[in-house]
């Protein structure tokens, strides 16, 4: 199932865009500024949640909060349309029929790799659970639902510990809740690591990662449902104290190793780092082999050498997706040459515009 048309009306900085697409790459590419990465946030908009910048959709409009936008989209025989109308919340309509954001999952699996996630291995734990957590969704699609209870439910429960309540039978109800999404969330998580790892290739420029869910002191690996809530309910004092819930999944850390020496990611030169967190989006992407993928590379090259971005290219040719990458130049896809299709865009007065190639 393939993306063969991509509609765009006051999004970001495209007042209008009509992009006709095929299962080639599509290299993208522009000065900064110029609207590239608003393109590849308009398809990450056909996944569940915020797209890849997680920005609120009343900000992601041309002409401001009041305004609105709409993304129309055909995704093999389906017609997909997204839109935040002005001063309205996103809808999402699959077939001209309303859904819950949720049912994008089921229909295609949107993968995406944006610069500021090169700094994944060296930055706070709630990066890597963010990254980890859009591995599993797109691997399992009920994933977003059990996230959705389990912070529903959390929510609730941090409200009673900030206000001092101290009735159990409330307390007892919301751990429940948060223990069985909690467990079902941890087991997608471990089977999102397994599939990863068993899917990691073998070239050298793209190591293949020891993966680990690390627990830290919220228990985050546990999968047993009545362990989680016993271990909740022991620990309200000290979470009545914090105002806050202490252990749970929502407390989780990703770690990775690689090479013979088991390094750490986080030691590693930038370089390395970028490689290895390629390989775990191809590795994604290979383990998606059955479902329709869209797999969005946002100034891939940073990073790369020459021989490393030429073995990327290489790769992605051969991969079960569809792909959309950026760049700032032309120079940057020539290895990909003609097995690509290539767009050149330009922003002039504030807004977007395509550029014809000759």
């Amino acid at each position: 199932m393939t993306l063969t048309r991509l509609s765009l009306a006051q999004f970001r900085s495209w007042p209008r865009l009509d992009l006709n697409l095929g299962k080639e790459p599509l290299a993208v590419f522009g000065p900064n500024g110029s609207g590239k990465t608003n393109i590849l946030e308009a398809v990450s908009m056909l996944a569940p949640g915020r797209g890849l910048r997680s920005a609120p959709a009343l900000e992601q409009a041309l002409k401001g909060k009041a305004a609105g936008w709409r993304i129309d989209a055909t995704l093999g025989d389906h017609q997909i349309r997204t839109q935040a109308p002005p001063d309205q919340t996103r809808n999402v309509a699959i077939d001209d029929k309303t859904v819950p954001q949720t049912a994008l999952a089921r229909l295609v699996r949107v993968i995406w790799l944006v610069p500021s996630m090169d700094r994944l291995w060296t930055e706070s734990p709630e990066g890597r659970r963010r990254f980890l957590d859009r591995v599993t969704l797109s691997l399992m699609p009920d994933h977003a639902d059990l996230a959705l209870a389990y912070d529903k439910a959390m929510r609730e429960r941090n409200r009673l510990l900030r206000d001092q309540i101290s009735d159990v039978g409330w307390y007892r109800a919301l751990e429940g809740q948060m223990a069985e999404a909690g467990a079902a969330l941890t087991r997608n998580r471990q089977s999102a690591i397994a599939a990863i790892m068993a899917s990691q290739g073998t070239h050298d420029a793209f190591p293949a990662a020891t993966l680990t869910l690390l627990a830290g002191e919220g228990h985050a690996d546990d999968a047993d449902a009545e362990s989680i809530a016993a271990r909740m309910a022991a620990m309200r004092p000290r979470d009545l104290a914090a105002g806050r819930s202490l252990t749970g999944p929502h407390r989780a850390d990703l770690g990775a190793t690689w090479g013979p020496q088991d390094m750490p990611a986080a030691l590693s030169s930038t370089g390395e780092q970028k490689a290895l967190l390629l390989s775990l989006i191809l590795a994604n992407a290979r383990a998606l082999a059955d479902q329709p993928v869209l797999l969005l590379l946002d100034e891939v090259a940073a990073h790369l050498d020459a021989d490393r971005r030429a073995a990327l290219y290489d790769l992605i040719c051969t991969l079960p997706a569809q792909s959309l990458l950026t760049g700032t130049g032309p120079e940057l896809f020539s290895d990909l040459g003609s097995r690509a299709r290539h767009l050149a865009v330009e922003k002039t007065d504030g807004k977007s515009g395509t550029v014809p190639l000759d």
